[in-house]
């Protein structure tokens, strides 16, 4: 194929507004947003249409000297002379219309750009929401209104505070990435702007993030390898994937030039408790990373999220999804592609590389804390409690293990997060967290035990089993099955939010209290039923639980006070701290 030629413009094409000598945008923080990222994203050329809506919008791209800016009145014509240019600069081009039907008239340019390939960027100025459908001027409902056109639609906020201000960078991230990627589709911009319209005031736009993109098998990660090598306090952090030998090789090559932080749902399962490391150390200054290579999917631990937002470090985003999944909020940029292969040759090229200065010391500071947290969990022995019953039952399956194979699920709530405890380290954990419900769970482990020839395991809680238990109610489950019910009369988890200590309010609504039990429900549907009141019944019962062969399924309730299960917990994290700080 040959080389597209070089676009130059002749003399004609270059006839645009002049350029006012003193620069003034507009008052419009959404709008000077989006013209920042436009500019940074490599947007030289834009189409505007006449309008009093997107006036704010058609001022700042004539303001900047980085935009050529063409008008023209017929939107249906705009949008094909975007395309024009698109065709000839080998590039994105933008074109801007105001409110109402205006925009719907860009909608045959949009179509054929995405199929052609040459993707242009539809800008539409709207009214603010509430004015939507309440008969006033020029108003429709905007948003997705191309959505069979474009490959992304986004409709900006108009930021009232430092959360929305982020969302809205995200939000033009997200477009404009879609509109660079090797499909070059077209996408949609549409921003509600609230009167007035009209104040040019702002001297100078926002200093906006810019979020990289490129594909891995581009070879395109010398940015990505950049930030990681320079970093001085490196951290990988690996969310839910299902578990993976090729990133497993990977994080044991760059274990030594990063902190791995990671959980029994993720590809890699590390013995790093970073949930507890960050409740017990007092000087979280000290934990920060200032460079974050994110791989996989969801993690559970609040804490770590809250930490890593509030850092100020530069994150990347590796994984076969190519979405801007912002988690940490500082995203730097996203590498598409196989994570195993992206890492192995990431700590290929970095091999020879030397540390930055302080790296080894941040890392040790790290493994001192979680070697301190890990002597805590396996001396810390807590009273007969849901804690108790899941220390209890991941001791006695590291025995069982070595006989046989066993798949270990959690539900979601308290049963994940103790996982996160007490199967740290020892084997992968699955669990329904790509939306984290608590319907499905037992449902899911025992579709996973039909397919398996191996034995299933599931922990689940009360409220979650309740919830599911027509899972049981299957002809086709056989003695691989296996659950622990962990029973407290209520959804534990709700006992450690603030604000809902005491009352009905917690207890009857929000927590769902309740006497139900599960022999009836394992009776009529041939599982075998055991119960655990107090720590002897408990260790008779998962030994009976982890049998190796059954002729039908098996679960074992185990029934505690939601109070104890609340002291238990407490004592856990208090005596933590202390033994850490002490």
């Amino acid at each position: 194929m040959k080389p597209k030629p070089k676009w130059r413009p002749c003399s004609s094409c270059l006839k645009q507004q002049t350029k006012s000598q003193t620069l003034m945008y507009c008052n419009k923080e959404n709008v000077n947003i989006l013209t920042a990222l436009l500019v940074k994203h490599g947007i030289k050329h834009a189409v505007v249409c006449p309008g009093s809506r997107n006036a704010p919008i058609i001022n700042n791209l004539n303001e900047c000297h980085d935009i050529a800016c063409y008008p023209v009145t017929d939107e249906r014509s705009a949008g094909f002379m975007a395309l024009g240019l698109a065709q000839a600069t080998g590039r994105a081009v933008a074109v801007c219309v105001t409110s109402g039907t205006a925009l719907l008239n860009v909608a045959p340019a949009a179509a054929e750009a995405t199929y052609q390939h040459n993707g242009i960027v539809v800008i539409s100025a709207d009214r603010p929401e509430a004015w939507i459908d309440q008969l006033d001027g020029q108003t429709m409902r905007q948003p997705q209104a191309l959505h069979n056109c474009v490959a992304k639609s986004v409709t900006l906020p108009q930021p009232g505070n430092e959360e929305e201000r982020w969302h809205c960078n995200r939000l033009v991230n997200e477009a404009l990435i879609e509109c660079n990627k090797r499909n070059r589709a077209s996408v949609h911009i549409n921003v509600p702007i609230g009167e007035p319209l009209f104040d040019f005031t702002t001297a100078q736009l926002p200093d906006e993030r810019k979020i990289d993109f490129a594909e891995a098998e581009t070879g395109n990660t010398a940015l990505l390898q950049a930030d990681f090598t320079q970093a001085q306090r490196p951290m990988i952090v690996l969310g839910q994937s299902t578990a993976n030998s090729t990133i497993a090789e990977a994080i044991e090559m760059l274990q030594k030039r990063a902190v791995i932080v990671g959980e029994p749902i993720a590809a890699v399962n590390t013995t790093a408790h970073a949930e507890e490391i960050l409740y017990a150390c007092k000087n979280h200054d000290d934990l920060m990373p200032d460079f974050v290579l994110y791989v996989g999917d969801a993690i559970v631990s609040k804490r770590l999220k809250q930490f890593l937002r509030k850092s100020q470090a530069l994150v990347w985003k590796v994984g076969l999804d190519s979405m801007v999944h912002d988690t940490f909020m500082h995203l730097r940029g996203i590498v598409e592609g196989e994570p195993g292969h992206i890492l192995h040759n990431m700590a290929q090229l970095m091999q020879n590389s030397p540390l930055p200065p302080g790296s080894t010391a941040y890392i040790e500071l790290w493994q001192q804390a979680n070697r301190g947290v890990t002597e805590h969990i396996h001396a810390h022995k807590p009273a007969y409690s849901q804690l108790m019953a899941v220390r209890e039952l991941e001791l006695l399956l590291q025995e069982a293990t070595q006989h046989g194979t066993w798949h270990v699920h959690y539900a979601n709530s308290t049963s994940i997060r103790l996982a996160c405890l007490y199967a740290q380290g020892h084997h992968y954990v699955w669990c329904n967290r790509g939306i984290n419900g608590i319907d499905g769970s037992v449902s899911t482990a025992a579709g996973f035990s039909i397919a398996s020839e191996c034995n299933t395991l599931l922990v689940t809680g009360d409220l979650s089993f309740f919830y599911d238990q027509n899972a049981l109610w299957n002809q086709n489950l056989q003695g691989n099955l296996r659950i622990v019910l962990l029973n407290n009369g209520g959804g534990g988890i709700f006992r450690q939010l603030k604000g809902l200590e005491n009352g009905p309010l917690r207890n009857n609504l929000v927590a769902a209290s309740h006497n139900t039990h599960a022999q009836g429900i394992c009776e009529q549907n041939h599982v075998a039923y055991r119960t655990a009141h107090n720590e002897q019944e408990l260790e008779q019962g998962v030994q009976w639980l982890l049998t190796p062969t059954s002729h039908q399924p098996m679960l074992l309730e185990v029934l505690t006070e939601a109070s104890h299960d609340e002291t238990a917990y407490k004592n856990f994290y208090h005596t933590l701290y202390n033994t850490i700080n002490q």
